[in-house]
């Protein structure tokens, strides 16, 4: 394994870990919300967007510690926030206490998530660009696997705090070894991370930020929060496996798990094609329209099979989209590493953040179906903004960018 590879396998890994009990929340809190001490779901959607809401002050001043300060620290930092964070839930029944902690959880994963793009910009060139972004997703994707599946399936056999107690032991089995798996700086720093650099806003910018923006919403936010909803409307048949009831949240940790665990063999996969490709452009095109299909697809009352089948196309297309985002952003990100990256961060978690609160309190009032079409439009008209670019813009992709 190269020694580029390493640096992103390391920090992937340990973003993992980290991630299993948050990821738990999205299948159970919805459906288990009393256990935790909750009276309402429009509760659930606070919880599951306060994090996020707190990354978007958070980042830039994340964006600086990395300017000053070496990676590891920083994952040291987030580990020991993430062991404190996971152990409340299964532990804290106060509604406020529990925000307190969500925005703790908002400060490590930023502290994660921005030193692993960091990490990823300074490592690649434009011969793999694209496949080092799907490995570091699809690996630390590992974790939104083992803490949905998990949380989904064995919450009725076993306990929420006996599976807030493993996930964050695993956490802390982590601090020993982030020596060895983490590198002391996101690089050898080059001097242009230093150094303050102009050009680099320009439309094709503008327009991956507002994208990385519609992923957060529709994938991290809309759809996360909402799956064990949607399975929850037509599963009647109440399917047992050995004498086990196999419930809504279960179902839904399955679908959710499946995306994690192609992931890490589909994402840096796709990341290839787009690193060979001169247009990747048209691939985002298609599979947003994809997509907002899909959507229109979900707002259906159809059999729990055909749903089930547009759920796991829909992941499908979730690992293409999220890939070609991030890539075109680590692009952008070759010519000022730190605002750029930063930047892009922001504007997914601000997606991520407005997703459950704006689904939930749109599912409350209006119906699911009604936040279904929403979601479709969104689709379309960020597919026909990029039609619009690549139109008048057509020249190859890395002719927008400074080549690394």
């Amino acid at each position: 394994m190269s020694n580029e590879k390493k640096k992103v396998v390391g920090i992937a890994l340990i973003t993992a870990i980290a991630v299993l009990g948050d990821s738990m929340l999205f299948i159970v809190l919805p459906l288990y919300y009393e256990e935790f001490g909750l009276t309402s779901l429009w509760q659930v959607g606070v919880l599951l967007s306060v994090n996020r809401f707190i990354r978007l002050p958070i980042n830039p001043l994340i964006g600086w510690f990395y300017t000053k300060f070496q990676l590891r620290t920083g994952v040291f930092i987030s580990l020991g926030l993430t062991i404190l964070t996971t152990l409340s839930y299964g532990f804290i029944k106060e509604f406020v206490i529990l925000i307190f902690m969500r925005i703790l959880w908002g400060v490590a994963w930023s502290l994660l998530r921005l030193g692993g793009m960091l990490t990823v910009v300074n490592v690649a060139g434009n011969h793999n660009r694209g496949n080092l972004i799907g490995l570091y997703n699809g690996l630390w994707g590992l974790g939104g696997l083992g803490g949905m599946l998990f949380g989904g399936l064995f919450v009725e056999l076993w306990s929420i705090t006996g599976i807030v107690v493993l996930f964050a032991s695993l956490s802390v089995a982590m601090i020993p070894i982030v020596h060895w798996l983490v590198p002391l700086k996101t690089e050898e720093e080059r001097t242009s991370n230093d150094q303050e650099q102009h050009g680099w806003l320009d439309g094709f910018t503008v327009i991956v930020f507002g994208t990385g923006f519609i992923k957060g919403f529709l994938l991290f936010g809309f759809f996360a929060s909402t799956i064990s909803i949607v399975i929850d409307q037509v599963y009647q048949q109440n399917w047992s496996i050995g004498g086990i009831l196999i419930s809504s949240a279960a179902i839904a940790s399955i679908i959710q798990a499946i995306r994690w665990g192609w992931d890490p063999f589909l994402a840096p996969w796709f990341g290839r094609l787009l690193d060979q490709s001169k247009r990747p452009q048209l691939y985002l095109i298609f599979v947003l329209c994809i997509i907002a299909s899909l959507f229109m697809v979900q707002q259906q009352r159809w059999s729990l099979i055909v749903l089930l089948i547009a759920l796991l196309i829909f992941q499908l297309c979730s690992t293409f989209f999220v890939t070609m985002v991030d890539t075109f952003a680590a692009t952008i990100a070759v010519k000022n590493p730190v605002k750029v990256v930063t930047i892009h961060t922001v504007m997914v978690d601000f997606g991520a953040a407005m997703g459950p609160l704006f689904s939930l309190y749109v599912i409350d009032l209006y119906g699911l179906q009604v936040m279904f079409s929403i979601a479709a439009l969104l689709a379309l008209v960020v597919a026909a903004i990029w039609t619009v670019y690549f139109i008048f813009h057509k020249r190859t992709f890395t002719e927008n960018d400074s080549k690394s």
